[in-house]
């Protein structure tokens, strides 16, 4: 199983980036994909969240109507796509999969994101 993360980077704030997870070793559609993250000497949070089959997504109230969580079953692959990034949108980010019906979980090793002028 793997999950791989790209497109952190640094950026000013104001900026946007497009965070990716490219996965393999599962059955990319039976899992509920999201991102988290994690700011230095802080824990490591929900950012969004999206289904399979239905398009529902969800996402912490810090970042709703910047960031969008999206998914390509065909590709087994989940972006994020940020925009209006703020200084403490710094954090690491990480990629996670959780399979629909069942306790297996998965995680990235995830990206870095510095947003800084």
């Amino acid at each position: 199983v793997r999950l791989v993360e790209s497109g952190g980077g640094l950026v000013q704030p104001g900026g946007s980036l497009r965070l990716s997870c490219a996965t393999s070793g599962f059955t990319f559609s039976n899992y509920v994909m999201s991102w988290y993250r994690q700011a230095p000497g802080k824990e490591r949070d929900l950012v969004a969240t999206t289904y399979s089959t239905d398009g529902f997504t969800n996402y912490a109230d810090s970042v709703k109507g910047r960031f969008t969580i999206s998914r390509d079953n065909a590709k087994n692959t989940v972006y994020l796509q940020m925009t209006s990034l703020k200084p403490e949108d710094t954090a690491v980010y990480f990629c996670y999969g959780r399979y629909r019906w069942g306790r297996l979980e998965f995680w990235g090793q995830g990206t870095q994101v510095t947003v800084s002028s």
